[in-house]
């Protein structure tokens, strides 16, 4: 594998490290990025290409599970943690202390129907959805979504943090999260605004989101990578480590700095810069 098929792999890791906690969709970007410049199909097959934009993903979990690991030890049931120390921000800013305690089964509940749907429509969204078109639609949609979200949201958040989420909360947000199967919705541009909906903190939703995250995406990567293992080659290993660390690396760094801002400055530039994007893709694109 030469040169310029690693800094294509470090490229599409950036962009997918940059983008999966931010609500602008990583994989609608992804497929932006590979359709238009990088052309990944074309060295590594089209069922490769694919599987790489969700197994990158791997990367991105890895930075959620290092930000998140006091809380993913406390769900596991390994050590516990004071709510001051699952609640403190990645820049060690702690919130006030909640009487609650967001539980394992709460997150089980909320990845219930997406999961289940995704294993279902897998190979359908696969064949049909994976093309520019259909993301500039989901990047669209999605950002109305969100100004609904914002426009309409109760004027003072009911739940502050994760701690005070309900099963009831955590299976209606599960349920929006089914939409973003559509790439280009986002996955955390529907959870968060759903959960905003729902009279969640811009954070609380985010933070609930990325915890959501780690299994439902862990779990659409391995799924991938085994049925498509066919489609690899020893060739196309160091395209997929490349972009995991690069996805890794990018994933940590944006991640911290979206958790320190979502609270200030909501959803609507995020909806702004998806609208803008679309627009400026289909004059390229099309």
């Amino acid at each position: 594998m030469d040169l310029l098929t690693i800094i294509k792999a470090i490229i599409l890791g950036i962009v997918e490290g940059l983008t999966e906690f931010a609500p602008v969709s990583s994989t609608g970007h992804m497929i932006i990025v590979d359709d238009m410049w990088l052309k990944s199909q074309e060295f590594l097959g089209k069922y490769a290409a694919n599987t790489f934009k969700v197994v990158i993903q791997l990367g991105s979990i890895l930075a959620v599970v290092v930000i998140f690991r006091n809380r993913f030890i406390d769900l596991l049931g390994l050590k516990r943690f004071s709510s001051k120390e699952l609640a403190a921000v990645p820049d060690g800013l702690p919130k006030e202390e909640t009487q609650g305690r967001l539980k394992l089964a709460q997150v089980i509940v909320g990845l219930i129907p997406a999961g289940v749907l995704g294993l279902l429509f897998e190979d359908y969204i696969d064949e049909h959805l994976f093309s520019t078109s259909t993301v500039l639609i989901g990047l669209v949609v999605g950002a109305i979504f969100m100004i609904i979200a914002d426009r309409f949201a109760p004027k003072k958040a009911k739940i502050e943090t994760v701690d005070q989420i309900t099963y009831k909360q955590a299976l209606s947000v599960g349920l929006i999260q089914c939409i973003s199967l559509w790439p280009g919705f986002s996955r955390s541009g529907s959870t968060i605004s759903g959960g905003v909906l729902l009279g969640m903190s811009h954070r609380a939703a985010a933070d609930f989101t990325f915890i959501m995250a780690v299994p439902i995406m862990a779990g659409a990567s391995l799924i991938s990578l085994v049925k498509n293992w066919e489609y690899f080659t020893m060739d196309a290993l160091p395209f997929f480590i490349v972009g995991f660390i690069s996805a890794f690396v990018f994933a940590l760094v944006s991640m911290r700095f979206f958790l320190k801002l979502i609270n200030r400055i909501k959803l609507l530039p995020f909806a702004i810069y998806r609208i803008v994007l679309a627009g400026v893709v289909y004059l390229i694109w099309f």
